[in-house]
């Protein structure tokens, strides 16, 4: 029997066990509002800008290209994005929130953040600035493998 013992295994299963925990706490919030996760995030990431592409949405939400699609498409049934051809080029679309998107995001964005809040506020800033300059680490060392 081969052993697979490695000292990075335990921290790739809390990676994975804690994002799990994250996304269910989260997303019981999220639905409760009558939205899906991704729905959640376009909106949130289109708050309080003039809108983005599709390829700088896909970016900063990490939605995949055909998620992305189909998602914007359910946000515009819903009337809460709208899609316009970017002025720089006839081929690109930006999409940005409508009134009642707008709307949507200053009732959504802030009750979501109060409650994540819950949870959080156990953590001091130096806590949190010491997870999150961790966490980043780990990102950058996937990020220069990568290239």
């Amino acid at each position: 029997m081969m052993k697979f013992n490695r000292p990075f295994l335990p921290l790739i299963r809390e990676l994975a066990r804690s994002f799990q925990a994250f996304e269910a706490y989260s997303s019981q919030d999220i639905r409760s509002m009558g939205l899906t996760g991704c729905q959640f995030d376009i909106i949130a990431t289109l708050g309080n800008t003039a809108g983005m592409s599709f390829r700088e949405l896909g970016e900063k939400t990490l939605i995949t290209k055909g998620t992305l699609t189909g998602v914007v498409q359910r946000l515009e049934e819903k009337g809460l994005v709208q899609r316009n051809d970017a002025v720089h080029d006839g081929r690109s679309q930006i999409v940005q929130l409508t009134e009642v998107g707008e709307a949507t995001f200053n009732d959504i964005f802030p009750h979501h953040l109060d409650y994540l809040d819950k949870v959080f506020s156990v953590l001091n800033i130096e806590e949190i600035q010491q997870m999150q300059a961790t966490l980043q680490k780990i990102h950058s060392l996937f990020d220069k493998e990568a290239t």
